[in-house]
């Protein structure tokens, strides 16, 4: 088991590490308009609205964070690049594409509920795309072993051939997909944004090279945009089987629950999995205080999954780490947690900012069974787990 207080033992240095931070204004682009929370809809009774709640204030205050506060001695920018159409093709149907693209000429469409593509959204998206898929390829051509694609639209929901939550392209989906044409045999993909990374499921549905693992609320399917439930037992198919694992915990789990599961879940998997690169898929959105979720960590939790994942990618993966943005919509408390999840990553001794909720009550008694009830499942159906 991996404490979450535990420094390895290259930590010597507070400053031996930089995160490379790939980013673009012109993902500040995407506008998915006001209503009643997500819904578009104005009802004629409300004197305000709520802009939707992915934003592009919440990704403003993701990047001024980390260039005005304490962490930015650490981080190193790159300007990101739209993706091309052959490489949107890595993951999604030509016949998806073609619909995203109509719809932008046509200015506009809701391609399901609460995902609403707008003048500037797909620019916005082929954006965050081919940011991702460049911070991937920093890390592949050997330029640094740790980048955070800082991107907008999310891309986590987005399938083959469907949007779904807020996502019209799956970014990490498409990154991880070119890293496997260009050589890297077997990527680890650790989900812990609020909802069922479902989109990057159903891409590595079928293969054995590709772990996905993703920690969520247990919500379960919201319709036929997300027809996924996020349940234990959708594990894969054919080749696959075994290689798409589900943690759906309890509402208000915290930051000792997810820790909890992070090393009695999380990490055996990866020792047994042995990937050459990791991929943290980042959603905010499981914080205290978040509008789009009930699970409460905080910026200690953050801090310290990003420990954890960070030591992994040291002793197992050479280090290389690509983390990925994902929801988060408590507007500045999102920003807070970022940091966190950063200076985890980073492994530093000391943190570098004080948590202005400073505590939130937890009951991680429940979340634990859980957890435990979810390892004998794993123990008991998955193959690979059960190798020595």
């Amino acid at each position: 088991m991996i404490s979450s207080r535990s420094k390895s033992s290259s930590s010597s240095s507070p400053c031996r590490d930089m995160i490379h931070v790939f980013w673009h204004d012109g993902m500040l682009e995407h506008d998915a308009g006001a209503g009643v929370f997500d819904t578009g809809t104005n009802p004629g009774f409300l004197d305000v609205l709520d802009k939707h709640p992915e934003n592009a204030d919440r990704v403003r205050n993701l990047v001024s964070i980390l260039r005005k506060g304490p962490i930015a001695p650490f981080i190193t920018w790159h300007s990101g690049r739209p993706a091309t159409t052959s490489e949107l093709r890595l993951f999604h149907t030509p016949e998806y594409i073609e619909e995203l693209e109509q719809a932008n000429q046509s200015g506009g469409k809701e391609l399901c509920s609460g995902t609403f593509l707008n003048p500037g959204s797909w620019d916005a998206a082929l954006l965050a795309a081919g940011t991702t898929i460049s911070a991937m390829k920093h890390i592949l051509d050997g330029h640094a072993n740790l980048t955070y694609a800082l991107v907008r639209p999310p891309g986590h929901h987005a399938q083959p051939s469907q949007a779904d939550g807020y996502c019209f392209l799956n970014n990490a989906g498409l990154a991880i997909q070119s890293a496997r044409d260009s050589g890297c045999q077997k990527v680890a993909v650790i989900d812990i944004d609020v909802h069922y990374g479902n989109g990057t499921a159903q891409g590595f549905y079928t293969s054995g090279d590709v772990l996905t693992i993703s920690l969520h609320m247990n919500h379960g399917s919201w319709g036929q945009s997300h027809p996924q439930t996020g349940t234990v037992d959708e594990l894969g198919e054919g080749d696959g089987f075994g290689f798409n694992l589900n943690i759906p915990l309890p509402n208000g789990t915290g930051d000792e629950g997810y820790v909890y599961a992070m090393n009695q879940l999380v990490v055996p998997a990866l020792h047994k999995f042995k990937p050459s690169l990791l991929v943290l898929v980042l959603g905010q959105d499981s914080s205290a205080f978040d509008p789009n979720g009930r699970q409460c960590l905080t910026m200690e939790g953050y801090r310290n999954i990003g420990r954890i994942v960070r030591h992994f990618a040291d002793k197992h993966a050479n280090g290389r780490l690509l983390v990925v943005q994902e929801g988060g919509y408590h507007v500045t408390y999102s920003a807070y947690c970022l940091h966190a999840t950063l200076e985890g990553v980073l492994d530093l001794e000391d943190a570098l900012l004080d948590d202005p909720i400073a505590y939130y009550p937890e009951d991680s008694g429940y979340s634990m069974k859980v957890v435990d009830a979810v390892k004998r499942y794993w123990e008991n159906t998955i193959p690979f787990m059960k190798e020595e």
